[in-house]
């Protein structure tokens, strides 16, 4: 038995697709004009993006084609077809060319920066300011603000390319980035003192929590407790030199005293 693709007329399958939503009818048209979407992926095709990858776009391309079709406006469909698959292709080779994911909507925002940024510069001869691009594009400061960010992301760079600092040395852009973070070492003083403090006695606790988790004086502190000053001096004294030597990494915090 013969294909559908050739023994029905084009038109015949759009009526049958549109108005009876018969799948085999859309999957002939899709049959029968493949090798226009075919023709159009080989002209995009590149030492980049293999051809088949440019079919699979251009045949998505073509669906779409074949479902936005209206037969009774009396286009032929190649003429409604070419844009919408060139339409695909573009799309995605527009995409492709974004170092990181950006949703469609904020890179055609930052197209249109980037578009009035060249226009600007051409007019004043030097590059426009943010307000200058806001005027240009009615668009807030903020908006455009958040769309330069965005065009940044238009182009990626390697963090292992060299670079020169300045003084004879090399390195590479993954130098400039980061540093120890000295948080790091005060979350890891923190814990080893609360250990340790788990070995003062109750009296000491007594007398360093409220001097350094509530900053109070050690006046502050004698009349809170009801002893004289001079004792949370003594105390105080007694517990810090206690926790230097469990915290000292000479000593073996184990070892009992």
């Amino acid at each position: 038995m013969q294909s559908m693709t050739y023994t029905i007329d084009a038109d015949e399958l759009f009526v049958r697709w549109h108005q009876q939503r018969d799948t085999r009818a859309r999957d002939a048209l899709v049959e029968r004009y493949l090798p226009l979407a075919r023709k159009l992926a080989r002209r995009y095709t590149g030492a980049r993006e293999p051809f088949e990858d440019l079919l699979q776009v251009a045949s998505l391309g073509l669906v779409k084609a074949v479902d936005r079709f209206d037969p009774s406006r009396g286009t032929a469909f190649s003429s409604f077809a070419v844009p919408t698959i060139v339409g695909e292709l573009k799309r995605y080779f527009r995409d492709l060319g974004w170092s990181v994911h950006v949703p469609r909507g904020a890179q055609e925002q930052a197209l249109r920066i980037e578009a009035a940024q060249e226009a600007l510069s051409a007019r004043t001869g030097r590059p426009p300011s943010v307000q200058e691009l806001a005027q240009y594009l009615e668009l807030s400061i903020e908006e455009v603000l958040e769309s330069l960010e965005t065009a940044a992301a238009h182009h990626s760079f390697s963090l292992d390319v060299p670079r020169d600092d300045g003084e004879g040395e090399s390195s590479t852009l993954a130098d400039t980035f980061g540093e120890e973070d000295e948080r790091y070492e005060i979350v890891e003083a923190s814990a080893t003192i609360a250990s340790a403090a788990r070995r003062l006695s109750p009296r000491e606790r007594r007398i360093l929590g409220p001097r350094f988790l509530k900053d109070l004086t050690q006046t502050q502190i004698a009349a809170e407790i009801g002893v004289s000053q001079m004792q949370v001096s003594r105390i105080l004294r007694r517990a810090l030199a206690r926790l230097r030597e469990l915290t000292d990494p000479r000593e073996d915090p184990a070892r009992p005293r």
